[in-house]
């Protein structure tokens, strides 16, 4: 039941886009087509739920303060901390270039749709955001960790397939010149957020 409630609190409450407008850059580039965003999303889903867990791991036996203490008492006193950052991306930046891997090979169209946002999976505020708030929520195993990550990528899943779904929609509405594209998927954003924020009326 805890779990559920964090996967629940991850996906809706604390919602990558819609609470903390984290990967907005490619929310907003891949959001044309429902399919396109489907494919992104997917891949972002598995790329959270992979890279908080292994990024929980070495945080907690590597780089927080008397992490290393695993390897005798020696070491108890080394606080590597500082390389957090580094460290993070590098995992995330290897996981995403498994994941470019795995979609040319089993789906180039996809692959030719998302272009350059594929890769840049790996500079999303929205990965590393969910390794850096898995540090400051300073879960107690690896399996809250997944749960959050699985959670925060179904989020930002939800939130770019609604967001292409009614760019589709509107896409032959009479809509005023200056709105037409990323102004109007501005508005349909800030709308969607407000909307969002009746989930935090939830008793989690």
């Amino acid at each position: 039941m805890e779990y559920f409630k964090l996967f629940i609190r991850a996906a809706f409450v604390d919602n990558m886009i819609f609470a903390f407008f984290f990967g907005m850059c490619s929310y907003l580039a891949v959001s044309k087509t429902v399919k396109t965003a489907v494919g992104l999303g997917m891949a972002v889903i598995f790329v959270l739920t992979v890279t908080v867990p292994v990024n929980w791991l070495l945080d907690t036996y590597v780089l927080q303060e008397g992490a290393l203490s695993w390897l005798g008492p020696e070491y108890a006193s080394y606080d590597l901390s500082f390389l957090s950052f580094i460290m993070f991306i590098a995992v995330i930046a290897s996981i995403v270039q498994l994941v470019e891997m795995i979609v040319e090979k089993f789906s180039p169209a996809l692959y030719g749709a998302l272009g350059i946002f594929l890769p840049l999976i790996a500079v999303n505020c929205a990965i590393l955001g969910g390794a850096l708030f898995m540090q400051q929520k300073q879960f107690g195993d690896i399996a809250e960790a997944t749960t959050y990550g699985l959670g925060s990528g179904f989020g930002w899943f939800i939130a770019v397939v609604l967001i292409a779904a009614i760019r589709e929609k509107i896409r032959y509405s009479h809509i005023p010149a200056p709105l037409r594209g990323v102004g109007m998927a501005f508005l349909i954003t800030g709308l969607m957020g407000l909307a969002f924020l009746g989930f935090l009326g939830f008793n989690i």
